[in-house]
């Protein structure tokens, strides 16, 4: 099978498992469907473990030798987390990116899949399952949203005059110095509104690969600018450190300013 097979194949399986195991649950979850993780605000879904499972089971049949890293399956074993690392490819699962949301019946969620070689993102998915927007990119072959060419359009002007959306101590640091600055509990519905151009700016400082590996390669395939605000680039092995994501060069290099002088946690 060759990736771009893949790309189209693992397009429907995404849609699939949203269908079968996702929208139905859809604020119509009972209580006891619901249940916290590290934190009363870290929550899982039975949503997020049946369509993980799903994923988990149809995934590697499409790439022969290759594994699954899901949030869920790392929550429960934290050494999952090593096969990025080693020689097989693996596919980066989050079953359900915005739980919180999706658990209060709050549209902003996603569903992400990441496909890493070698330690590098060589393909992503990203679905908003309600309004069935799919971005997706392979490395070198530019992104796409719903089988169209994504292309993030360069600021038409300042910091000033963009909207954005931060998280984390420097991320904050971005506050004052755009024009909105949003939250949105979810790095899929982030990615999918940066390759949209409804948001031109993003910083994170969690780097879990299920939550970045697809986004980042996305918007980079759109003709984004994303790297670590040290100017190294994301890789998705890293679980810590500041990413800044920009339209254009000059839009990043002062963001990435803004943030390095602001002390981390």
């Amino acid at each position: 099978m060759t990736l771009s097979v893949c790309m189209a194949t693992v397009a429907s399986v995404l849609r699939e498992v949203a269908e079968t195991e996702i929208l139905p649950r859809f604020r119509n979850l009972s209580d006891g469907d619901i249940r916290a993780k590290s934190s009363a605000e870290d929550l899982v879904t039975l949503a997020d473990i049946e369509a993980e499972r799903a994923f988990t089971r149809r995934l590697p049949d499409l790439l022969p030798g290759s594994v699954v890293v899901g949030e869920e399956a790392t929550y429960a074993d934290r050494t999952v987390l090593d096969r990025l690392s080693e020689d097989n490819p693996v596919w980066v699962v989050d079953p359900v990116d915005g739980t919180g949301n999706f658990s209060r019946g709050d549209t902003a969620f996603g569903v992400i899949i990441a496909l890493v070689i070698g330690g590098e993102t060589v393909a992503g998915w990203i679905l908003d399952p309600l309004d069935a927007c799919l971005a997706m990119a392979e490395v070198g072959a530019g992104a796409t949203v719903n089988g169209r060419p994504a292309r993030v359009v360069p600021a038409m002007g300042p910091l000033e005059t963009v909207q954005g959306c931060a998280f984390g101590p420097r991320g904050r640091a971005l506050r004052g110095h755009v024009r909105r600055m949003r939250y949105i509990r979810s790095a899929a519905q982030v990615y999918l509104r940066l390759v949209t151009n409804s948001l031109q700016i993003a910083a994170f400082s969690r780097l879990m690969p299920w939550d970045h590996a697809a986004g980042v390669l996305i918007h980079a395939e759109a003709g984004g600018i994303g790297r670590l605000i040290d100017g190294s680039p994301y890789v998705p092995t890293l679980r810590s450190g500041d990413i800044a994501l920009a339209p254009d060069e000059a839009t990043w290099e002062r963001m990435a300013a803004l943030m390095m002088a602001r002390p981390g946690p």
